[in-house]
């Protein structure tokens, strides 16, 4: 049936709890989505609603000329900007890949479960004969994969801001924007009728779950794109221009297609439906109900009349010249040499896989791996195995039978040896201003300020680690990764260090977090989070760059909560800085020790007759010792390996309390023992110098 529609714009809603779809949602008229001021203009509902009634009656008539649209062969190109703040949400180009086969199958009828439809509807499951192809030329003609990506906290909105950070005319290409938050939901569009009056806004944002069947997409969901791209092309739902479905009220709605009955609409699967007089079309991707398969013929030629329409430039998309324009025309050429790997950080003995996303058509590559066996590859996905500490670089030459590129990244993979340096750890940054000198890795995802070694403030020496931290980079994460260490002799281990940190205002709440790996950095677990709010503000609030002035302005921590499980022969650390537009955060005296095998046993046994006071030690601390006998003694300092760095006493020592003055200027930063020998007993009592 013909009907005059009602501005709207369809934004389809749904959410996933604990892994568990909940049934979709779309809303008509929330112009409040938009940015562009014509929505806020009194008359915009009443242009809406005539854009509308125009390709209405448009599609009227292309029906009538008896117009259809199954198979005709339209190409669009498509782009996919990922919007991410290095999250999950920063999707793998094979996901945004896949989200385009699934497309294709379902708008060309080669969907494998289509023919799976009730036999009352399988006359009339169209092969739309739409092709949607990723697009090789950027607005400027360069080249591109059809995939941007941008780093911005805005991917947590996905609203009419996020979509500001790049748009690309819609006369040239469907844009899909990837985020992690789809505005609430799970994926929202606008119908031509309502996007023809803001151009830069018009395409899709989809929630990265419901991208693609893989990476963080599902099969489950990996039909909300296909949806819709349904209502771009100017489909209704099958229930007709209303928001919800499961409504009695709906069966007096209808959506303008002929072969698809009057439904009310549904958010389950039942295929034996008869909400409204007659079998439902359940199986329809314009309803909720979760086992979509097909388009009816009478949307497929609904949407083939969009395309043919000017409303919104539909008729401009397909066009040979854009395609010719945009790179989809089955011409595109070898542009780019380039690839990714799986890790960057591993120990000796582990391996790097590498995939090769060059574009296009390549045809032979030809890998070159430094260090790493197999030392050449030929393959597509070669997996690398690095047997000695170091760092490597990695080359990869393409060609597509006439042209040949290249691409070389220089110190891109770092093998930690295995096992790593023997504890203690003593870090203080000084002497070399590079942290790969010191065995540390740097992690800078947003290639920002990131870590860096600075003379500017220092609890010890001259030097220390420094963030720059200020307001631009608030939700954005910093890391420094220590060397690793071989913890396996050892059965307690204690990790100290020095801290300066200030608020640039009284709300920053600016964290540190401080991971373990007992995987050579593969998997990390939470040890100790320290809040601007709290624990890790030593400097007060500074308008200006901060800079510690002195000790008083240094915290010190202690973590002690690292199990047995974790004494492995390549344990690494990391810091991690999460910024809330805070100030500049320093570490310094980082210490990892290790308690060794024997001196523990002595200790798990108790002292009573020996303590360190104060402890942790000043200049002023002493070894307390009280014996009820007088007798040849032995009284040692020594380090966290159990090897002796003083004699403090060696010979007969009478009954009762004695003291003895500890070098502690002498000593750095770390754990340390005091243990007494008299006769066949001994006690052993530890200290820390801070």
């Amino acid at each position: 049936m013909t009907r005059i529609l009602t501005p709207s714009l369809l934004i389809c809603i749904a959410l996933s709890v604990q892994g568990q779809n909940v049934p979709f949602h779309c809303g008509a008229g929330e112009f409040d989505r938009v940015g562009a001021p014509a929505v806020r203009e009194a008359d915009f509902p009443q242009r809406v609603a005539q854009a509308n009634n125009e390709l209405e009656s448009f599609t009227q008539q292309y029906i009538s000329d008896g117009e259809r649209g199954g198979g005709s062969g339209y190409v669009i190109p498509i782009v996919f900007h990922i919007i991410h703040n290095n999250g999950p949400e920063n999707i793998t180009d094979a996901q945004v890949r896949d989200a385009v086969r699934i497309l294709n199958d379902d708008f060309n009828r080669l969907n494998p479960d289509w023919d799976n439809v009730r036999a009352e509807f399988q006359d009339i499951v169209s092969d739309v004969g739409v092709e949607f192809r990723l697009a090789t030329k950027d607005p400027n003609g360069n080249c591109t994969n059809g995939i941007t990506r941008t780093v911005s906290a805005l991917t947590n909105e996905g609203a009419s801001q996020m979509k500001a950070l790049i748009s690309w005319p819609r006369n040239k290409y469907l844009q899909v924007w990837v985020a992690a938050s789809a505005d609430g939901a799970a994926g929202y569009t606008f119908r031509p009728g309502s996007a023809a009056f803001f151009a830069s806004e018009d395409g899709i944002v989809m929630q990265h779950l419901y991208v693609g069947a893989i990476g963080t997409g599902a099969v489950s969901r990996s039909r909300a794109l296909t949806h819709e791209v349904g209502h771009w092309l100017n489909l209704l739902h099958t229930w007709g221009d209303g928001n919800d479905p499961a409504i009695a009220t709906n069966c007096n709605m209808d959506d303008n297609v002929s072969d698809t009955p009057n439904t009310i609409g549904w958010t389950s699967c039942s295929l034996n439906g008869t909400t409204c007089g007659s079998l439902d079309n359940v199986e329809n991707y314009m309803d909720y109900s979760y086992c979509s398969k097909m388009f009816t013929e009478g949307q497929a030629t609904r949407m083939i009349a969009a395309l043919n329409s000017t409303t919104a430039q539909r008729n401009q998309v397909w066009q040979l010249s854009n395609l010719i324009n945009t790179g989809v025309n089955g011409n595109a050429t070898l542009c780019a040499a380039q690839f990714s790997s799986n890790s960057g950080q591993i120990c000796a003995g582990g391996t790097v896989q590498f995939t090769d996303e060059s574009y296009h058509n390549v045809s032979t590559r030809n890998w070159a791996f430094p260090g790493g066996t197999p030392a050449t590859s030929s393959e597509a996905d070669p997996l690398v195995t690095y047997t000695e500490s170091g760092t490597y670089s990695v080359t990869l030459q393409v060609s597509d039978g006439s042209g040949t590129l290249s691409t070389t990244t220089q110190n891109l993979v770092v093998v930690a040896p295995n096992p790593g340096q023997a504890p203690p750890v003593v870090e203080s940054f000084e002497g070399s201003n590079q942290f790969p000198d010191h065995g540390w890795a740097v992690e800078n995802p947003d290639n920002d300020n990131g870590f860096t070694i600075t003379t500017t403030a220092a609890y010890t020496g001259s030097q220390s680690a420094r963030l720059q931290n200020s307001g631009s980079m608030a939700g954005r994460i910093d890391n420094l990764i220590t060397p690793t260490v071989d913890m396996s002799s050892a059965t307690d281990i204690l990790v100290t260090f020095r801290y300066a940190y200030a608020r640039r205002t009284s709300s920053n709440d600016d964290r540190l977090r401080v991971y373990v790996s007992n995987t050579c950095g593969e998997t990390w677990s939470l040890r100790k989070q320290m809040y601007a709010s709290s624990t890790l503000n030593t400097g007060g609030v500074i308008t200006s760059n901060f800079i510690p002035n002195g000790p008083d302005q240094w915290g010190y921590e202690e973590i002690t909560t690292i199990s047995d499980t974790y004494h492995v022969s390549d344990l690494r650390l990391r810091f991690e800085f999460q910024s809330d537009g805070g100030n500049n955060f320093y570490l310094d005296d980082v210490n990892i020790n290790g308690m060794p095998v024997g001196l523990e046993e002595v200790l798990a046994n108790g002292s009573t007759s020996l303590m360190v006071v104060p402890n942790p030690a000043t200049s002023a601390s002493q070894a307390v010792v009280n014996i009820p006998s007088a007798g040849q003694t032995r009284i040692e300092l020594l380090d966290v390996l159990g090897r002796t760095v003083k004699t403090l006493h060696n010979g007969t020592l009478v009954a009762g309390h004695s003291r003895f003055e500890l070098p502690v200027a002498d000593l750095t930063s770390g754990l340390y023992f005091v243990r007494m020998q008299q006769g066949i007993h001994q006690e052993v009592a530890r200290f820390v110098v801070r």
